[in-house]
């Protein structure tokens, strides 16, 4: 059995080490997270992952969503992330679990959507990832692949640039999820945003 630490220690240390001050170094991105959350259309009741959840900025809109009866978790395997969203009370809107979308601690179809901000290029294990979060949600559900900004601007603020093999190039995104158990139904990567839906086969 993997355990986090097979795949994941660079990771967890790349974001423990920014934890603290994750949020102010994006201060604007709230909208386009709450946007984001807006095009999964979450009902009052339904249940929620946010996968890789970092310091919880999607929590508060995910909670409007649903409403005081549904259920909002967040979780990331960074123990640092999960404090910073605990400090900024984001704790009051889901709840934070420490785990690995590699192996998630959730009954099949259990879950409505996931809601994932910039899980995908940390992904080890991409196809099998996928799987498991589509294991999770029911058929007919949905997923969100988001990033506050597009693949190219991304590229632009680290100083690279976008290669063929990109996972979230629309092409090599759309035979991922499908072998995956899921249906892209939605792709945009412009400046402003990256947001890919996809919903849950049957």
């Amino acid at each position: 059995m993997r355990t986090m630490s097979d795949d994941h220690t660079h990771v967890r240390e790349f974001f423990a080490a920014r934890a603290a001050d994750w949020d102010s170094r994006f201060p604007d991105d709230g909208p386009a997270y709450a946007a984001a959350v807006t095009e999964l259309g979450l009902r009052a009741g339904d249940r929620v992952l946010d996968a890789g959840c970092g310091t919880g900025r999607a929590l508060p809109p995910l909670r409007r969503a649903v409403g005081p009866t549904g259920v909002v978790l967040g979780m990331d395997l960074t123990p640092a992330m999960l404090q910073a969203a605990r400090l900024a009370g984001r704790d009051l809107d889901g709840q934070l679990l420490l785990g690995d979308v590699a192996a998630l601690p959730l009954r099949s179809g259990s879950l409505d959507a996931v809601f994932a901000a910039g899980l995908i290029a940390h992904l080890p294990r991409p196809a099998e990832n996928l799987r498991e979060l589509a294991r999770v949600v029911r058929p007919g559900g949905t997923l969100a692949l988001f990033h506050p900004i597009g693949r190219a601007a991304l590229a632009a603020r680290q100083g690279r640039q976008i290669t063929p093999d990109d996972l979230r190039a629309e092409g090599n995104l759309g035979p991922l999820l499908a072998g995956s158990g899921w249906r892209m139904t939605s792709y945009v990567d412009e400046d402003a945003r990256f947001l890919a839906l996809a919903v849950r086969g049957r």
